[in-house]
């Protein structure tokens, strides 16, 4: 039996359904805030310690809660303590800073060999609007910091280019531009799970840019192309995302662009187009894992006891 504590957003569909597949195979599971966790230092315990319940053999983390910029350093710090120490925790720490940081994500990826869109990223809106002129005066805007499309807007008129830079220098955040890519109106979603594929599906944005279905967009299953495949994989290797979700469109001259990489992907629409117990293959993995770092004489029947 293991111990899994899911961090942040533990009440959500994916904390649901990742605690019904584990209690489904005999695991206890502890929802944990992240505001809780605390971590020592110079002592023989795990670093990353709970005040009111057991030490979990696994972290699933699933969100971050808004916090200051000394709350989020001090919380990755702990996870990256936590992990050096023997704890196993999905996806790593280091895999979760680069991925929340679409910056650093597509920097790391271009790194690697894999063909991104286009993309400046500056903190003043005259440096902004310049960009915009560079990337063809019709560009993708995003949050830094963000997932399921919310906060994107899409920039093709100068004055309105100068009215949203400028607005966002004032609120002190970076002004992150991506080209604007046309695409045949859907992209794909490939989820990976120790450098496995899992599946894929198509999100059709049905007339509209933006194919999220959290934003509206519609889910079908489909076969990963393998060059497809092929780049969401090492995508993931760079990154170091061990569940990951990762986003590719097709542009006009046939080339498969890298949009994201997840590291703490949905699976919800994923689930419901390919009929995979996205949860269960998660637990199993954990499963393996905990096997894995375990003697042979603490696994019994094929689970770690």
């Amino acid at each position: 039996m293991l111990q899994i504590g899911i961090i942040g957003d533990c009440e959500g569909w994916h904390a649901r359904q990742l605690k019904e597949a584990a209690l489904k195979r005999g695991h206890k599971v502890d929802a944990i805030d992240f505001r809780r966790l605390a971590c020592k230092v110079g002592v023989s315990a795990s670093p990353l310690w709970l005040e009111s319940s057991g030490q979990p053999d696994a972290f699933i983390v699933r969100s971050m809660p808004a916090g200051t910029l000394e709350q989020v350093i001090f919380r990755m710090n702990m996870l990256g303590e936590a992990q050096a120490a023997g704890s196993l925790i999905v996806n790593p720490p280091r895999s979760l800073e680069v991925c929340i940081d679409k910056f650093l994500a597509s920097a790391v990826c271009a790194k690697a060999g894999l063909a991104v869109p286009a993309l400046e990223v500056s903190q003043t809106a005259e440096q902004a609007l310049g960009s915009w002129h560079r990337l063809g005066e019709d560009t993708i805007v995003k949050p830094l910091f963000g997932s399921e499309g919310r906060g994107m807007i899409r920039v093709s008129d100068e004055d309105m280019a100068w009215r949203v830079f400028t607005t966002i220098e004032r609120l002190g955040q970076v002004i992150y531009l991506q080209e604007f890519v046309p695409h045949p109106g859907w992209d794909l979603r490939i989820l990976v799970l120790d450098g496995q594929i899992l599946g894929a599906i198509k999100r059709h944005g049905h007339g509209h840019w933006r194919t999220n279905v959290a934003k509206g967009g519609k889910a079908e299953s489909c076969e990963a192309p393998e060059e497809a495949g092929s780049i969401a994989l090492k995508a993931c290797a760079a990154t170091g995302v061990v569940f990951g979700g990762v986003d590719l469109l097709l542009d006009r001259a046939g080339r498969w662009l890298l949009l994201e990489v997840n590291g703490v992907p949905g699976f919800r629409a994923f689930q419901r187009a390919t009929g995979l117990d996205v949860a269960t293959l998660f637990v199993e993995y954990l499963e393996k894992q905990s096997r894995a770092k375990r003697p042979p004489s603490e696994v019994v029947h094929g689970h770690a006891s």
